[in-house]
């Protein structure tokens, strides 16, 4: 169901499968950012910062889900794996994303800042529940 929505773009269909409690650990931060206001909002400017994303590898055990991607930043190719962790619910309730190699993962870093205050923001103006 995750990689199908990331696939068709359908950020609000990713959303809905973020559990409220769900941590999400960047590759390019050290402190995971915990909830869903925050995770949602990474997730959609994300979408805008990678060029040509392809899922090319899905493994899964149980709840424990791995995505092997290839996507471009600023013309560099970049290689990463979202690891997810589902709860009882099929909720995703951990999320994190590392990214290889170190040039293409400093773009990504340095593009994702440039977005930081509006995904500050959005993650504010995030209803309650």
């Amino acid at each position: 169901m995750f990689r199908e929505a990331i696939e068709r773009h359908d950020m609000d269909a990713v959303e809905a499968m973020l559990a409220d409690d769900v941590v999400f650990h960047s590759p390019v931060a050290y402190t995971p950012y915990p909830g869903k206001p925050i995770t949602n909002a990474i997730l959609r400017a994300v979408t805008e910062v990678f060029e040509d994303f392809r899922y090319v590898r899905q493994l899964q055990d149980g709840r424990e889900e791995a995505y092997v991607f290839e996507a471009t930043v600023d013309g560099l190719e970049l290689t990463g794996v979202d690891l997810l962790t589902l709860d009882e619910d099929g909720k995703i309730v951990d999320f994190m994303v590392m990214t290889r190699p170190l040039r293409a993962s400093q773009a990504l870093a340095a593009r994702m800042a440039e977005r930081f205050p509006q995904i500050q923001q959005a993650a504010a103006d995030y209803p309650a529940p």
